[in-house]
């Protein structure tokens, strides 16, 4: 953990380890997207399962889940929430109702691709616990975020991240096993000169 000053206010940041000389694939491909990322459109099952499988557990989906305070997201995501959840027409049953109308207003439907939101509202450009505390307002954006209210363990979880010592504690925990996943080694893949291509 670290502080910085910014307008005369202090802030918090998290801070963890990043290890040098992780080796990383030469080929991505799309098709290995499917079952290895997790949705905006899973329930809190099927989000574990993909976690699992990765040796992460669910405090881990929970905690890296966080990192939707900052961002946006394109309006395809989510409005099946607001327009069609079942098929019939409705909105998620759960969401809150003042939110659902809001996103209506910025994603009409149906909405231009390109059109995005907040995925915290008015708390988008900071890393803070902001995104846990609109959980327990039922505005997740996603429904993967509304997921997290249908686990007994996972709510629980929620309220305590609302503390911001312990979400930065346990980001960092997560971050660091989240960069030990299907690590490389001997001659398969290579450790890049620059990040964003290969050698």
């Amino acid at each position: 953990m670290y502080n910085f000053v910014l307008g005369g206010m202090q802030f918090k940041q998290p801070k963890w380890d990043v290890l040098t000389g992780r080796r990383d694939g030469r080929i991505s491909l799309a098709s290995d997207v499917t079952g290895n990322i997790p949705s905006p459109f899973s329930d809190f099952i099927t989000l574990g399962k993909i976690f699992a499988k990765k040796g992460l557990n669910a405090a881990d989906l929970v905690v890296l889940s966080g990192a939707h305070t900052i961002e946006v997201a394109h309006c395809a995501t989510f409005s099946n929430r607001l327009y069609n959840f079942t098929g019939k027409g409705d909105s998620y049953p759960s969401l809150n109702p003042t939110y659902a109308q809001s996103l209506k207003k910025q994603c009409p439907n149906p909405a231009k691709s390109s059109t995005t939101v907040e995925m915290d509202p008015r708390s988008s450009l900071t890393f803070d616990t902001h995104y846990f505390t609109i959980l327990n307002q039922h505005m997740g954006l996603f429904q993967s975020d509304a997921a997290l209210r249908t686990d007994k363990k996972s709510v629980k979880m929620v309220k305590q991240l609302q503390s911001i010592d312990d979400f930065f504690f346990e980001f960092n925990v997560s971050m660091m096993k989240m960069g030990d996943i299907e690590l490389l080694t001997g001659k398969h893949g290579e450790i890049r000169k620059k990040c964003h291509v290969i050698n």
